[in-house]
């Protein structure tokens, strides 16, 4: 199993009624990587995944798999296969009938569907458990037949919905390896669906980040979350302070806003009017304790509230007209200069810590 097809949409749609769930979105995701379609609940990821798949019809537009149109096509002649949310395995099947199933349809022999269904059983390292019923297995198992079963029919593009939902934490955190492994592998698409930033920035060659049915970034996960497109994934990504003002100034490739509450910031950025509202964001990390020798690359705030996380603390502060701003500070920095609960502690960055989002070219 080591062919791949590039998917590509073009300009496709999916309309309810009077609900557009899935609006004009235009995307390619190239052969042999593995894409992650993130973003909140309703925002059009799974709408998306199940057009490519053929579960849900196209209402405008076409998508392309490898040399083929595939819009009309039904699930069975498109080359995908799907691995649902519920596993939805058979429990009154064992392992290996589970895994045949879909070579059962096609009228593939016995002896032939069962020896192929034992070798994508041996490729999930459940070989041994052959015999067994779901209800017998843990939950990581079920995701192992599952994925065998979907595997079987050798697919050019695997799509998964939400496949690690179900799991426990540390579950999760194994399996998604075991996706990555399995992937680079067989060298074929995945197309993986999810609202965990976690899981997308762990798992994805392309990141991308879906919003009210559109597109609101697609890239590198380290392009997503050093260079967000949009005030919309810096917040979504996390790990982001975001602070809106308008431009009163723009020159050398900074950008000087000024946010309702009165203070004023720079950001590295292309040049903007006088009087548009900017978005500027600026990574938690990069956030130090301590005065600022730039006016704009700073501000003193009341703390509102310390998390301790073992090697790193949040800080939550509000100053400078803004209401929430997030520090985040390691141990060692922090009880160097401890702060409670209620102290003015003044904050700052460097100027390429801080940009205009939207602007810059990656």
């Amino acid at each position: 199993m080591t062919k791949a097809a590039e998917i590509e949409m073009a300009l496709v749609s999916k309309i309810y009624g009077k609900t557009t769930a899935v609006d004009a979105i235009s995307l390619r995701i190239p052969a042999g990587s593995y894409c992650c379609l993130l973003g909140p609940s309703g925002c059009g990821k799974s709408s998306t995944l199940r057009m490519i798949a053929g579960h849900e019809s196209v209402s405008i537009g076409d998508i392309r798999l490898g040399n083929n149109v595939v819009t009309d096509l039904p699930p069975a002649r498109r080359g995908t296969a799907m691995m649902f949310q519920s596993y939805a395995l058979f429990p009154h099947l064992d392992l290996v009938d589970n895994v045949a199933f879909s070579l059962k349809m096609a009228g593939v022999d016995r002896d032939t569907r069962r020896a192929r269904a034992l070798d994508m059983l041996r490729l999930m390292q459940m070989e041994a458990y052959a015999d067994r019923r779901p209800a017998q297995l843990s939950g990581g198992q079920q995701q192992r037949v599952a994925l065998a079963r979907a595997l079987i029919t050798d697919p050019e593009a695997l799509l998964l919905d939400e496949p690690l939902s179900a799991l426990d934490p540390f579950l999760k955190i194994r399996m998604r390896a075991e996706l990555k492994k399995l992937q680079k592998q067989l060298g074929i698409t995945f197309v993986h669906v999810t609202h965990s930033q976690e899981e997308a920035m762990a798992l994805a060659d392309l990141v991308v980040v879906m919003n009210d049915g559109r597109i609101e970034q697609a890239a590198s996960p380290r392009d997503v979350f050093e260079r967000p497109a949009s005030g919309f994934v810096a917040r979504f990504m996390g790990d982001h302070n975001v602070i809106a003002g308008k431009a009163v100034s723009a020159s050398n490739g900074l950008v000087t806003f000024e946010v309702p509450g009165g203070g004023t910031f720079t950001a590295s950025g292309d040049p903007v009017p006088v009087g548009a509202v900017v978005d500027a964001a600026i990574r938690t990390d990069h956030v130090r304790i301590g005065d600022s020798k730039v006016r704009g690359l700073g501000f003193t705030g009341l703390v509102t509230n310390l998390e301790y996380r073992g090697a790193t603390i949040k800080l939550t502060i509000e100053g400078a007209g803004i209401a929430e701003f997030t520090a985040i500070i390691t141990d060692r920095a922090f009880y160097a200069t401890p702060v409670a609960v209620g102290d003015a502690v003044p904050l700052h960055w460097d100027a390429g810590d801080a940009i205009v989002l939207g602007t810059l070219n990656s």
